[in-house]
């Protein structure tokens, strides 16, 4: 970051035997020094003159210096009076240069391209073997010119809007959560994924046998109920079995689904996508 200095010397000599400030004000120390108290100004106090330095931020760089200069001044960026414009950018130059050499550096350099520039343009142009008019010297510095002023223009337009902890603050509340716990309402679209898997499952280990056997859905119901009294939760597959043919499945589900309509089952799941479990319903008497 570039910056103009603005230096105000501050000195004060040896106070001599007209200082008039008491030895103990109210006996309050005003300073400390090294952990001590003062109660009066030392006899060898001394500022030295860069003691206070006031940094004015003006320019970005040389780009933003050059810009600036242009703009003031309403030049015409794409037909550049360089000779104008080489003067007044040499002065700023030659007035960082005094105060720090090192901050000046990149503008010297800009300063030697902007000379370079104003040298060729006093050159006959040479044109090509077409017979065209050669590029302009400064086509390259009104490109570099340009492309800086959009990002500086960008850089401005996002400044604008709202930051937060700049504009704004995000509020937080705390909200006590139930000790009770609740659980989601089961999705029919998961019951049904999860008895697609059941079947995909018992495809695989299928066997193709011709024989007739009767199906009650009363007894799967029970057979449900009798596996549910020997533990709080059991998973929904696990409620299948998967060997005994997609006959036994089909009767099984809808016994699963009778006994939920009748409310002596409760199907519950802790979150979205998670496993589906199966237990006794709760009695309300």
């Amino acid at each position: 970051m570039s910056s103009a200095y603005i230096t105000e010397e501050l000195e004060l000599g040896l106070v001599g035997s007209h200082d008039t400030t008491p030895d103990v004000i109210d006996g309050v120390a005003f300073a400390r020094l090294y952990g001590e108290p003062l109660f009066r100004l030392p006899t060898d106090l001394y500022i030295p003159p860069d003691a206070l330095e006031i940094f004015l931020e003006a320019f970005e760089g040389p780009l933003d210096l050059l810009l600036y200069l242009i703009r003031k001044q309403n030049f015409n960026i794409l037909d550049i009076p360089m000779a104008q414009v080489t003067l007044q950018y040499l002065k700023y130059v030659d007035q960082i240069r005094v105060r720090n050499l090192e901050l000046a550096a990149e503008y010297l350099l800009m300063a030697a391209m902007l000379i370079e520039i104003k040298s060729r343009m006093l050159l006959p142009s040479r044109k090509s073997e077409g017979g065209e008019e050669g590029l302009d010297p400064r086509a390259e510095l009104v490109r570099r010119l340009l492309e800086y002023e959009q990002m500086k223009l960008a850089a401005h337009e996002i400044n604008t809007l709202p930051q937060l902890g700049r504009d704004f603050i995000r509020t937080q509340i705390f909200i006590e959560q139930s000790l009770v716990p609740t659980w989601p309402e089961i999705n029919a679209s998961d019951l049904q994924d999860a008895w697609a898997d059941v079947l995909k499952r018992a495809k695989l280990t299928e066997h193709h046998k011709i024989s007739r056997e009767e199906l009650s859905v009363r007894e799967h119901m029970s057979s449900i109920l009798r596996q549910l009294q020997s533990a709080k939760f059991v998973e929904f597959c696990d409620l299948f079995d998967t060997s005994r043919g997609v006959p036994v499945l089909v009767v099984n589900f809808i016994a699963l689904l009778e006994l939920a309509k009748e409310t002596l089952i409760e199907i519950t799941q802790a979150e979205p996508f998670a496993p589906i479990y199966v237990r006794l319903a709760y009695s309300t008497s």
